[in-house]
Protein backbone atom coordinates (compact mmCIF):
# COMPACT_ATOMS: atom_id res chain seq x y z
CA UNK A 1 0.00 0.00 0.00
CA UNK A 2 1.71 3.19 -1.04
CA UNK A 3 1.41 6.35 0.88
CA UNK A 4 -0.29 9.30 -0.65
CA UNK A 5 2.18 11.82 1.68
CA UNK A 6 5.44 11.62 3.86
CA UNK A 7 7.45 13.52 5.99
CA UNK A 8 9.21 15.67 4.53
CA UNK A 9 12.29 14.86 6.77
CA UNK A 10 12.02 11.21 6.90
CA UNK A 11 11.67 11.23 2.98
CA UNK A 12 15.27 13.62 2.43
CA UNK A 13 16.87 11.14 4.19
CA UNK A 14 15.34 8.53 2.82
CA UNK A 15 16.90 9.88 -0.46
CA UNK A 16 20.04 10.45 0.95
CA UNK A 17 19.89 14.27 0.86
CA UNK A 18 21.27 14.06 3.96
CA UNK A 19 23.30 11.34 6.09
CA UNK A 20 21.21 10.79 8.93
CA UNK A 21 17.22 11.56 9.71
CA UNK A 22 18.76 14.11 12.68
CA UNK A 23 20.40 16.44 10.25
CA UNK A 24 17.53 16.25 8.26
CA UNK A 25 15.06 17.19 11.17
CA UNK A 26 18.08 19.88 11.74
CA UNK A 27 18.40 21.36 8.54
CA UNK A 28 14.26 22.28 8.36
CA UNK A 29 14.75 23.68 12.08
CA UNK A 30 17.05 25.70 11.41
CA UNK A 31 14.79 27.17 8.37
CA UNK A 32 17.40 25.43 5.53
CA UNK A 33 14.33 23.07 3.66
CA UNK A 34 11.96 25.11 2.03
CA UNK A 35 8.47 23.78 -0.11
CA UNK A 36 7.73 25.90 -2.53
CA UNK A 37 8.84 29.47 -1.33
CA UNK A 38 7.70 28.33 2.28
CA UNK A 39 10.10 27.16 4.86
CA UNK A 40 8.73 24.18 6.59
CA UNK A 41 8.68 21.90 10.02
CA UNK A 42 10.20 18.61 10.36
CA UNK A 43 6.87 17.04 10.30
CA UNK A 44 5.24 18.97 7.32
CA UNK A 45 3.85 16.37 4.74
CA UNK A 46 5.46 16.59 1.26
CA UNK A 47 3.54 14.65 -2.06
CA UNK A 48 4.15 13.77 -5.57
CA UNK A 49 5.09 16.77 -7.60
CA UNK A 50 6.04 18.64 -4.77
CA UNK A 51 9.41 21.01 -5.51
CA UNK A 52 11.53 21.33 -2.22
CA UNK A 53 14.62 23.29 -1.96
CA UNK A 54 17.66 22.66 0.25
CA UNK A 55 19.91 25.17 0.95
CA UNK A 56 23.94 23.78 1.97
CA UNK A 57 25.92 26.91 1.91
CA UNK A 58 26.91 27.80 -1.18
CA UNK A 59 24.42 26.21 -3.06
CA UNK A 60 20.39 25.71 -2.78
CA UNK A 61 19.37 22.69 -4.27
CA UNK A 62 15.98 22.14 -5.94
CA UNK A 63 14.41 18.69 -5.68
CA UNK A 64 11.22 17.64 -7.79
CA UNK A 65 9.41 14.78 -5.42
CA UNK A 66 8.57 11.99 -8.19
CA UNK A 67 7.62 9.10 -5.59
CA UNK A 68 7.39 8.55 -1.43
CA UNK A 69 9.02 6.30 -0.04
CA UNK A 70 9.88 6.43 4.08
CA UNK A 71 12.74 3.68 4.00
CA UNK A 72 16.34 4.42 3.17
CA UNK A 73 17.12 3.75 -0.83
CA UNK A 74 20.07 2.61 -2.34
CA UNK A 75 21.49 4.96 -4.22
CA UNK A 76 20.77 3.16 -7.33
CA UNK A 77 17.55 3.71 -6.64
CA UNK A 78 16.94 7.47 -5.75
CA UNK A 79 16.59 8.70 -9.48
CA UNK A 80 13.16 6.67 -9.25
CA UNK A 81 12.39 8.98 -6.28
CA UNK A 82 13.47 12.49 -7.01
CA UNK A 83 14.77 14.78 -9.79
CA UNK A 84 17.68 16.90 -9.89
CA UNK A 85 16.47 20.37 -10.95
CA UNK A 86 18.90 22.43 -9.02
CA UNK A 87 20.08 25.29 -11.90
CA UNK A 88 23.23 25.13 -13.62
CA UNK A 89 24.23 28.89 -11.92
CA UNK A 90 23.83 27.15 -8.36
CA UNK A 91 25.78 24.65 -9.44
CA UNK A 92 28.70 26.56 -11.26
CA UNK A 93 28.94 27.87 -7.43
CA UNK A 94 30.81 24.19 -6.06
CA UNK A 95 33.03 24.42 -8.94
CA UNK A 96 34.16 28.25 -8.17
CA UNK A 97 34.36 27.21 -3.78
CA UNK A 98 36.63 23.85 -5.34
CA UNK A 99 38.93 26.23 -7.03
CA UNK A 100 39.02 29.17 -4.40
CA UNK A 101 39.30 26.81 -1.39
CA UNK A 102 43.14 26.99 -1.89
CA UNK A 103 43.45 30.62 -2.95
CA UNK A 104 41.25 32.38 -0.18
CA UNK A 105 42.66 30.27 3.08
CA UNK A 106 42.73 32.72 5.89
CA UNK A 107 45.95 32.48 7.95
CA UNK A 108 45.80 29.93 10.93
CA UNK A 109 43.10 27.66 9.33
CA UNK A 110 45.15 24.60 10.55
CA UNK A 111 48.52 23.18 9.16
CA UNK A 112 48.95 23.61 5.20
CA UNK A 113 48.37 20.42 3.25
CA UNK A 114 50.50 18.09 1.92
CA UNK A 115 50.39 19.81 -1.59
CA UNK A 116 51.04 23.53 0.52
CA UNK A 117 54.04 21.73 2.02
CA UNK A 118 55.57 20.81 -1.25
CA UNK A 119 54.69 23.74 -2.96
CA UNK A 120 56.63 25.66 -0.19
CA UNK A 121 59.83 23.39 0.17
CA UNK A 122 59.80 24.09 -4.09
CA UNK A 123 59.83 27.66 -3.83
CA UNK A 124 62.86 28.08 -0.80
CA UNK A 125 65.27 25.61 -2.83
CA UNK A 126 64.20 27.59 -6.12
CA UNK A 127 65.58 30.64 -3.65
CA UNK A 128 68.26 29.36 -2.32
CA UNK A 129 69.66 27.72 -5.89
CA UNK A 130 68.89 31.25 -7.35
CA UNK A 131 71.30 32.56 -5.17
CA UNK A 132 69.32 34.48 -2.85
CA UNK A 133 70.94 35.01 1.10
CA UNK A 134 68.55 34.35 3.62
CA UNK A 135 71.79 34.95 6.11
CA UNK A 136 72.16 38.49 6.74
CA UNK A 137 75.33 39.80 8.28
CA UNK A 138 74.38 43.30 10.46
CA UNK A 139 77.33 43.72 11.81
CA UNK A 140 78.81 44.49 7.63
CA UNK A 141 76.22 47.24 7.43
CA UNK A 142 77.70 48.92 10.21
CA UNK A 143 80.94 49.70 8.77
CA UNK A 144 79.68 51.46 5.82
CA UNK A 145 78.23 54.51 7.21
Amino acid sequence: MAKSEERIDKWMWATRIFKTRTISTDACKKGRVMVGDTTVKPSRTIKPGDVIKVRKPPVTYSFLVKALTENRLGAKLVPDYLENITPQSELDLLEVVKISGFIDRRKGLGRPTKREGRELSRFKEDALNDGWDFDFDFDDDDEDV
